[in-house]
C-alpha cells in the first residue's frame, strides 16, 4: 500500500504491522514490468486485508502459500462439524465494504477475510472473484464454511479503479502462477460471482495447462441476452441527485431481499422459516442498507463497470472452447437480472467437463441468500480434491450439522412419515432402543437386508449422526451415481444426498479401504435385486451364497453387526412387478430402455 496512514481503524480493519511473509514471492507491477521475485518484505495486514507495502508492486498477497501454509491448521474435521453458516449475512456484507471505501489510490489488491480461520492441513487454494460491487465481501455468509477447508484469497476492486479487462486478467492470473509455482501438484479453485464468473472463465481459457476449478455463480456470459440493457440506459440519463433512489429502483433485480435477510444465526443453520414477525424485522432493518449500494458503487463506477462487463463477457464467450477446467455452475431460478439457469444449461453444453446446480427459488445475489450453501455444492458434485486426482476417501469431507438440519430426511415430516425405530442389543444381552449397543469404536461393520427401494438407509445413517457422531458409510451400487442426463432432474437431488453423507460405490477396494480406516460401514448384500423385490419375495433375503465381506472383515478385527429391517413392506403392496412389466409390450419397451447399457445390475 503506498499510504498506510490511510487506513481506517475500525474493529474490522486491525493494524498488525509484526506480520512479515515467510518466503519470496513473484510480483508484478501493473505498470507492465517483468515478474521480479522480492524477498520477505514488510506486510500490513488489516483484519481484512494484506497488502505488500511495496510502492512498485502491483499485485498484493494476503499469503504467499509457502511450504509452511497451512501445516499448523487441524488435520481433519468431526463429524456435524459447525461451518457458521448464518452467523454473517447482509448486514456485516455491508460493514465490511463500507470498510473498505476509504481511497488509498491502490490498485485491485486480494485479501484473506479474518472469519476464513485457519483451514485443514494440506488444503487448496480457492480465489473469490467478485461481482458487479466489486468489494470481495460477497462471500460473508460462506466465508468460515469455506476457510475450513480453503485457503481463501478474496478479490478487491477500489471503487476508484479503473484497471480495464486486460488488467484484471492479469492480476488474477499472476496469483494463480504464484500458486502454481508454490504448489504444483494441487487445484486451483476460482470461485467467480456474476461479472468474476466471466473473469474465471477467462482466466481459465488463457492457462488450459493449469489444473483450476471453477465455481460460477450465475455467471454473466449471458449478459447479451439479459434484460439488463433498458435498464442500463436509463441509469446513464439519470441525474447525478437522483442516483440515491437506483437501488431501491432496481431491488427487485439484484436478488431476493426475503431470502437474503433470512440468513441469521438465529437460525441455527436450518432452511426453516423464522416467524413472519421475526422476519419482518429484519427485512425493515436492512431496508436502509440499500443507501450504501450507492456509496459501494458509485455511478461514474457503474457505468465503467458496466461496460468492463460487457467485455468480459464477450471475450470470455469467444474462447469457451479453450477452457479445460473442472467447472461447477450455480443458478438461479428466479434470476431477473441475467438468464442464468438458461446460460448454466449452456454452458454445460459447451465446457468439456461441467457439472450444474440450479436453486429454483433465488434470485441474482444466490451467494447472500439462503437455500445455497457454496461448500455443500462442491461436494456433491465431488470437485473438492487436495490433489490431482480426486480421492473419494482422502478427500471426503464429512457432513457439517447445516448439512446435516437442512437434509429432507431430517425434516421432522420425513421423520413422521417413516416412523423409524431403531434398537439395539447390549453385550449381556438385553435389547435397548437406540444404538448404544454398538461398539463405539470401529472398524464395524453392519450386514442387513433391504426393504423395498431400500428408503431405510436414509434414517439409518443419520441416526449414526445424530447419536453415534460418526459417518455410516453406505456402500452404494456404483450405477447409482451413473444416470442419464433426461434422469438429472429426479436423480441428483437423491445422489447428492447420497454422497453428502458418505455413500461410497460398492467393491472389495473400498471395503478394504474402509475397514483399515476403522470406519462404520453399511453393507446390503442383496444390493438392487433386493431392493427391487417382486410380488410374494417381501422381507426375503437375496444374498450371494458365498459372503467375502466376512473374510476382509475378521482380517481387520471388525465387529460384523447383523440388523434386520421390517415393516416398510409391511405397509406397501405391489401393483404391478418385473415379471408382470414384461408381459405388457409398452411397459417392457420402458423397462429395456430403462436398463439399456447397464450391464451390473443383478
Amino acid at each position: 500500500m503506498n499510504n498506510i496512514s490511510s487506513i481506517p481503524s475500525s474493529p474490522l480493519l486491525t493494524v498488525n504491522e509484526n506480520l512479515r511473509l515467510r518466503s519470496r514471492v513473484l510480483v508484478r507491477s501493473l505498470s507492465g514490468g517483468d515478474p521480479v521475485t522480492v524477498p520477505p518484505p514488510e506486510l500490513v495486514r488489516t483484519n481484512e486485508v494484506c497488502f505488500v507495502n511495496k510502492k512498485d508492486v502491483g499485485v498484493a498477497c494476503c499469503d504467499d502459500g509457502g511450504k509452511d501454509k497451512g501445516q499448523n491448521g487441524p488435520i481433519g474435521l468431526e463429524p456435524l462439524w459447525d461451518d457458521g453458516y448464518g452467523t454473517q449475512s447482509l448486514g456485516d456484507y455491508i460493514d465490511i465494504a463500507m470498510s473498505m471505501l476509504k481511497s488509498d489510490g491502490g490498485p485491485p489488491r486480494w485479501f484473506c477475510p479474518v472469519a476464513c480461520g485457519k483451514p485443514l492441513n494440506d488444503s487448496p487454494v480457492l480465489l473469490y472473484i467478485p461481482g458487479m460491487d466489486g468489494t470481495g465481501a460477497g462471500l460473508v455468509v460462506h466465508e468460515k464454511a469455506l476457510g475450513k477447508v480453503f485457503h481463501v484469497q478474496c478479490l478487491n476492486i477500489p471503487s476508484w479503479d479503473r484497471t480495464p479487462l486486460e488488467g484484471l486478467i492479469q492480476i488474477v492470473e499472476d496469483n494463480v502462477m504464484i500458486e502454481h509455482a508454490l504448489s504444483g501438484n494441487k487445484p486451483i479453485y476460482m470461485l467467480g460471482e456474476s461479472f468474476g464468473g466471466a473473469l474465471a472463465l477467462a482466466v481459465a481459457a488463457r492457462n488450459p495447462t493449469i489444473d483450476l476449478v471453477l465455481i460460477l455463480a450465475n455467471p454473466a456470459t449471458s449478459y447479451e441476452r439479459s434484460p439488463l440493457h433498458p435498464l442500463v440506459a436509463f441509469m446513464r440519463t439519470l441525474p447525478d441527485q437522483c442516483y440515491g433512489t437506483f437501488p431501491y429502483i432496481t431491488s427487485f433485480l439484484l436478488g431476493d431481499f426475503i431470502k437474503m435477510a433470512m440468513v441469521n444465526n438465529k437460525m441455527d443453520g436450518t432452511n426453516q422459516s423464522p416467524p413472519l414477525v421475526q422476519l419482518m424485522r429484519r427485512i425493515i432493518r436492512h431496508l436502509p442498507l440499500y443507501s450504501a449500494l450507492t456509496k459501494i458503487i458509485p455511478k461514474d463506477t457503474l457505468k465503467w463497470r458496466i461496460d468492463l462487463l460487457e467485455s468480459t463477457a464477450a471475450y470470455a464467450n469467444s474462447r469457451l472452447h479453450a477452457v479445460t477446467a473442472q467447472v461447477l455452475v450455480l443458478a438461479s431460478g428466479k434470476d431477473n437480472l441475467i438468464p442464468s439457469k438458461n446460460e448454466a444449461q449452456r454452458l454445460s453444453g459447451v465446457l468439456k467437463h461441467c457439472q450444474m446446480r440450479v436453486y429454483e427459488e433465488n434470485g441474482h445475489t444466490i451467494l447472500m441468500e439462503t437455500g445455497v450453501n457454496v461448500l455443500s455444492a462442491i461436494k456433491t458434485t465431488r470437485m473438492y480434491r487436495r490433489s490431482s486426482k480426486h480421492d473419494i476417501l482422502n478427500d471426503f469431507l464429512p457432513p457439517s450439522i447445516t448439512d446435516f438440519k437442512t437434509t429432507p430426511m431430517d425434516n421432522w415430516w420425513y421423520r413422521l412419515s417413516m416412523g423409524a425405530a431403531m434398537f439395539s442389543t447390549m453385550e449381556d444381552g438385553k435389547i435397548v432402543r437406540g444404538l448404544a449397543g454398538i461398539p463405539d469404536e470401529g472398524p464395524v461393520l453392519l450386514v442387513g437386508n433391504h426393504m423395498l427401494w431400500g428408503f431405510e438407509a436414509f434414517p439409518f445413517v443419520l441416526q449414526f449422526l445424530r447419536e453415534k457422531k460418526v459417518v455410516l458409510h453406505a456402500l452404494t451400487h456404483p450405477e447409482t451415481f451413473a444416470y442419464n442426463v433426461e434422469d438429472e432432474y429426479l436423480m441428483i437431488p437423491y445422489t447428492d444426498i447420497l454422497k453428502l453423507f458418505g455413500a461410497v460405490p460398492v467393491s472389495a477396494r473400498n471395503l478394504f479401504r474402509l475397514l483399515s480406516r476403522k470406519s462404520y460401514i453399511l453393507l446390503y448384500p442383496g444390493g438392487a435385486r433386493e431392493a427391487f423385490h417382486r410380488k410374494g419375495e417381501a422381507c426375503k433375503l437375496f444374498w450371494p451364497d458365498k459372503q467375502e465381506f466376512v473374510r476382509m472383515a475378521v482380517k481387520f478385527g471388525a465387529t460384523i453387526v447383523p440388523f434386520g429391517v421390517v415393516g416398510e413392506d409391511d405397509i406397501s403392496e405391489l401393483m404391478i412387478d418385473y415379471d408382470e412389466m414384461k408381459i405388457n409390450p409398452l411397459l417392457n419397451r420402458m423397462v429395456n430402455e430403462l436398463n439399456k447399457g447397464r450391464k451390473n445390475v443383478r
